[in-house]
């Protein structure tokens, strides 16, 4: 099965998601997954773990029809909530129409033991055709009763010289209520991010360095985050094993 969209989807998940290996476990089925470590955990430009380092790991069983479903798991450190890790359950469906455009289409749940007020659900869309990545993610729980959309764009380089792929992706998040305030009293209900990230697999591993940053200020970080630079221009280093 082409598991292109699915480290797409998976990406866009964990902000910094690796690329993932396969083994095959019968004629039909795979199981794709890897383990990694990261200078934190930043998801659509803001840090969950206050910019420090995070452990994660995702295994998500296959079938050749192109049905899928799996597991995503992350230690977090967000200000204000109990909760220590992040334990996300997906589920989908991808189709290669050629072998450069596809769709991948599915549902996530988030969940966040002892940090219930975290915990939604997400449907999304994501179009790949000749690099580019096209995507939407939609929830109507965000934080009990929020609604919630996140669109992106984003193009990767996989074949340049020695054995370096880059990816961008430019995304906007939008709220239903207004979520992000200033010092001066004002707020807005949406925000935007952007990431520039470099990879490379060398031992067996796959190694990334990523650029960062949202445009909201320290204040509309504090106020929504808990911490004034978990949404700040930052880089992001990471390593992983596949299987």
């Amino acid at each position: 099965m082409k598991k292109m969209l699915l480290g797409c989807v998976v990406g866009v998940i964990c902000s910094q998601g690796t690329n993932a290996g396969a083994v095959a476990l019968s004629e039909d089925f795979e199981l794709i997954g890897s383990v990694g470590a990261l200078s934190e955990y930043s998801m659509r430009g803001i840090s969950y773990t206050q910019r420090k380092p995070a452990i994660q790991a995702t295994a998500t069983l296959a079938h050749s029809s192109g049905v899928y479903a799996g597991v995503w798991s992350s230690n977090v450190d967000i200000n204000g909530i109990d909760a220590r890790y992040e334990a996300d359950y997906f589920a989908g469906y991808t189709h290669q129409f050629t072998d450069k455009v596809g769709i991948d289409l599915g549902y996530i749940k988030y969940t966040f033991p002892k940090g219930t007020i975290l915990n939604a659900g997400e449907t999304y869309a994501v179009l790949n055709a000749y690099g580019f990545k096209l995507g939407t993610y939609y929830s109507d729980d965000y934080y009990g009763d929020q609604s919630y959309i996140y669109n992106y764009i984003g193009y990767g380089i996989k074949d340049l010289p020695y054995g370096i792929g880059m990816d961008v992706r430019y995304g906007i998040a939008d709220y239903k209520d207004p979520s992000f305030f200033s010092q001066n009293g004002s707020s807005k209900d949406s925000y935007r991010e952007w990431e520039v990230k470099i990879s490379k697999n060398w031992m067996t591993l796959d190694w990334s360095a990523s650029y960062v940053d949202t445009n909201l200020s320290e204040t509309e970080c504090l106020q929504f985050q808990g911490d004034k630079e978990s949404c700040s221009a930052r880089m992001v280093v990471g390593v992983s094993k596949s299987f």
